[in-house]
């Protein structure tokens, strides 16, 4: 009886030890902390960052050696763009003299200095320049556009058109530029225009205004003609339905207008007025 009480004795502490060692064992909620233990060394670098101990018989976490600082690569320094923009803070474009010398010549812009620097002054009369001829954008700079208008205007020979006496429109198609005359004066200064393109010619000859519409309807070419003023052939004064200055396309024969010039001929003209058309249009 005594060696099977010992032994009893024996199972049951073999028992409670194998208990124990349960309730020690991994415990999925806990995360792997071992059921709420002290967390491994690793948990708490990746929290705090820094060494830590879990109690006082336990020795200091490791902390974990510093990266040596990668050495900076030395990048070159960068050469600053040059600037377009004047002190004035308007773009100088490429052609800046020209359209100073032939704006002043012009006149009713404003100011200008005829030095090839870009001013407040001449920005403003530049921007009032382009505005007035429909040139975008409309920002001063006297880029090649710009020079191309002013050129062809401040060009144009008033002269060249035999007008007589009475109300005569004419028409320079070598310079695509068009004024009206009174009685031999200019009344209307000249202004920009674009006719027939390559197989579209304008023909150069004197005509008369022969049919009037404020808005007529083109069939062969399905788009509405604004201020409508037929002269010869299918062809008259219109405004135009597109950028005027794009000069790689033209009308079909037609005198395209700014809205401001084609509303200014509408009310000058009437069915009998004279148009004269002299030159030829580059290209044509």
């Amino acid at each position: 009886m005594k060696y099977f009480r010992g032994t009893s004795r024996l199972a049951a502490l073999v028992v409670v030890t194998l208990v124990g060692a349960g309730a020690c064992a991994l415990d999925p909620q806990a995360g792997g902390s071992g059921g709420g233990g002290p967390a491994p060394v690793g948990a708490a670098e990746q929290v705090s960052g820094a060494s830590a101990t879990s109690g006082p018989d336990q020795r200091p976490a490791t902390t974990p050696a510093k990266p040596k600082p990668t050495p900076a690569r030395m990048t070159p320094p960068t050469k600053p763009k040059p600037s377009t923009s004047s002190p004035s803070g308007c773009p100088q474009g490429e052609h800046q003299r020209a359209v100073e010398a032939y704006l002043a010549q012009l006149g009713g812009f404003g100011r200008v200095t005829v030095d090839g620097r870009q001013s407040a002054a001449d920005c403003a009369a530049i921007k009032k320049f382009q505005k007035r001829y429909d040139i975008r954008p409309a920002q001063g700079r006297a880029g090649p556009t710009t020079h191309d208008v002013a050129k062809r205007l401040a060009t144009t020979d008033t002269d060249r058109c035999e007008a007589g006496s009475g109300l005569t429109f004419c028409i320079d198609l070598t310079r695509q530029t068009t004024w009206v005359m009174r009685d031999g004066k200019v009344i209307v200064e000249p202004t920009v225009t674009r006719t027939g393109m390559a197989g579209y010619r304008t023909p150069a000859g004197t005509y008369e205004i022969n049919f009037r519409n404020v808005k007529e309807w083109s069939d062969p070419y399905e788009v509405w003609l604004p201020y409508w003023q037929h002269f010869t052939q299918g062809m008259g004064f219109h405004e135009t339905t597109s950028y005027l200055h794009d000069k790689s396309i033209g009308s079909h024969g037609c005198v395209n207008l700014l809205h401001t010039d084609a509303v200014r001929y509408w009310e000058l003209g009437k069915v009998g007025s004279r148009v004269v058309l002299v030159g030829r249009r580059p290209g044509t």
